[in-house]
């Protein structure tokens, strides 16, 4: 039996943070889990043409997709849970919409007519939901923000409309709003959920489905106050339980037949659904029999979004070694010469994290230094990897004051440098940059290829000779001085099909101490966790 492409609009309410992205991925992994091809899309109201450009404190990660997109971190929960393939498309900002409609207005498309929100950008809105809607059975849409935010008012228009546009038996709209317990009562409050609702209604949007965010199960009696006020039948307000693993999302949804009730709304026939992986991970997950710390030295640390995927992709690789991964986040600002020992006596591991600017290079590249001399496993992600080839010239291969030209110009051994031309695998074209180049245009992004030397730790953690991985950076291993540093002992392990980029380092005589330039925690997956988290932690283990 075939069916029309259909849509699920997922909006908050109340207060921002409550968790749309993780229930709009956990509805994507129960639609797959009955054999429906889904994927996901974010609309986010903010004008920034992507949030590449956007410091991690105001916005969390950036997720990096293979074809090169810089998007929303919900992208990553997207990925996570389900099999979806993302891409440009599937993350729209205000900024990307009206750079659109005003392309257009300036090439002469609207004919010389008057360029407003309404049609305009709301049609542009709807085309960017239609272009992902090609060969999938569901498109799951978040709309960013919270409902009654001024921002958000095309977006909300744009999704009113799109029911009519496309027949309201394809279309049900998913509203996740608050149910706070308020302990001076000790009571659940109804009241922001009602409020909330009332501002979605006064749009013209009717929710079908309430997920109401609360630390525990809502009664029959709240359940039915709620719908009452709502106008929705009691099926339809389903308890956003708070978990203690976010994996488990999907199986709480599913246990109050969340699943069932969309399917029935958008006429929908599937087999029955298929969640013993999910089940199997979570059990696995809450029955671990060790444990190792992982000092992650970053300048983000203070808001723990900013490293959303690494901390995902560190917990599936120490799912996968049957033991608990706990984090201690280390400032690099804090760290030097003198307390780097101390600060770093309970780790079983170090990772430095990517990242951009000179504020506590000096920290992480004492950190490195630590972790090589004390064979500490260390694992170094895009600028961690490039602090420490740094490191390695200045103390292993006698080129003192070397460094990146990012933080200094004047170094006499510049390893890490801006490659001005370089060839493009994915347009196949030569590109070219310098210091001058805007910010949101000179970075190697998305996926490239890597080929493997066979006698390395990263081959035995791939187990392939050949590999593709996701880049977000500017500056590169400087192939001019990469001699002298080998003939020091720094080991070249990975590099492009050319033999142009150095994709991998590692250092001989320890137990593991390997550097990337590409972003591996983007592919992590709970149940397929990376090879190199999955190796790293197993190091940490064997070295405790």
């Amino acid at each position: 039996m075939s069916f029309p492409t259909k849509f699920i609009f997922v909006t908050g309410g109340v207060l921002s943070s409550l968790g749309k992205g993780l229930a709009s991925a956990a509805i994507g992994a129960l639609l797959e889990s009955r054999g429906l091809t889904i994927t996901l899309q974010k609309l986010d109201p903010y004008i920034n043409v992507d949030p590449g450009t956007m410091n991690p404190f105001q916005h969390g990660e950036v997720f990096v997709t293979d074809d090169g997109a810089e998007t929303d971190l919900d992208l990553g929960h997207y990925e996570r849970f389900t099999h979806a393939k993302l891409g440009r498309k599937n993350n729209f900002t205000t900024g990307k919409i009206y750079h659109s409609v005003i392309t257009k207005e300036r090439r002469g498309d609207y004919l010389g007519g008057t360029v407003q929100v309404i049609p305009h950008i709301t049609d542009e809105i709807k085309q960017s939901i239609l272009s992902v809607a090609k060969d999938v059975d569901v498109v799951i849409i978040e709309i960013g923000g919270t409902i009654g935010d001024i921002e958000s008012l095309p977006f909300q228009e744009a999704i009113r409309q799109f029911k009519a546009d496309v027949g309201k038996e394809n279309v049900i709209y998913v509203h996740l709003t608050l149910v706070p317990y308020l302990p001076a009562a000790g009571e659940l409050k109804t009241k922001p959920t009602q409020h909330s609702v009332k501002e979605l209604r006064s749009i013209g949007i009717q929710p079908d489905i309430l997920l109401c965010r609360t630390d525990r199960f809502l009664s029959e009696e709240i359940k039915s106050k709620i719908a009452l006020f709502c106008n929705l039948g009691v099926d339809q307000v389903i308890t956003a339980k708070d978990v203690d693993l976010i994996y488990e999302v999907p199986l709480i949804f599913h246990q109050q037949h969340l699943d069932d009730k969309i399917t029935k709304l958008l006429n929908i026939w599937t087999r029955a659904p298929r969640l013993e992986d999910w089940e199997h991970f979570v059990e696995k997950s809450k029955n671990l029999k060790d444990s190792v710390t992982i000092a992650i030295v970053g300048k983000y640390i203070h808001l723990q979004e900013s490293y959303k995927s690494l901390n995902e992709a560190l917990y599936h690789g120490g799912i996968a070694n049957d033991c608990e991964v706990k984090l201690d986040f280390v400032d690099s600002e804090t760290i030097d010469e003198a307390n780097c020992s101390q600060r770093l006596k309970k780790a079983n591991g170090v990772l430095v994290p990517g990242g951009f600017g000179s504020r506590g290079i000096e920290g992480k590249i004492n950190a490195i230094r630590y972790s090589r001399e004390e064979k500490l496993p260390f694992f170094g992600i895009c600028l961690g990897m490039q602090m420490a080839v740094v490191e390695y010239a200045r103390h292993v291969a006698g080129m003192e004051g070397a460094h990146s030209t990012e933080f200094d110009q004047d170094t006499p051994f510049p390893v890490i440098y801006l490659m001005k031309e370089w060839f493009d695998y994915k347009s196949q074209t030569i590109q070219q940059r310098d210091v001058t180049s805007d910010k949101g245009g000179t970075m190697r992004l998305g996926a490239y290829p890597c080929i493997l030397n066979e006698d390395s730790v990263a081959f035995k953690a791939y187990k392939a000779p050949e590999i593709s991985e996701r880049h977000r950076h500017r500056y590169e291993f400087n192939n001019e001085l990469k001699d002298k540093l080998e003939q020091a002992g720094l080991i070249t392990s990975g590099i492009s099909p050319d033999g142009q980029l150095v994709e991998i380092v590692e250092v001989a005589d320890h137990p593991w101490f390997l550097g990337c330039q590409f972003h591996p925690e983007f592919k992590s997956r709970p149940m397929n966790p990376h090879p190199l988290f999955v190796s790293f932690i197993r190091a940490a283990l064997d070295c405790k």
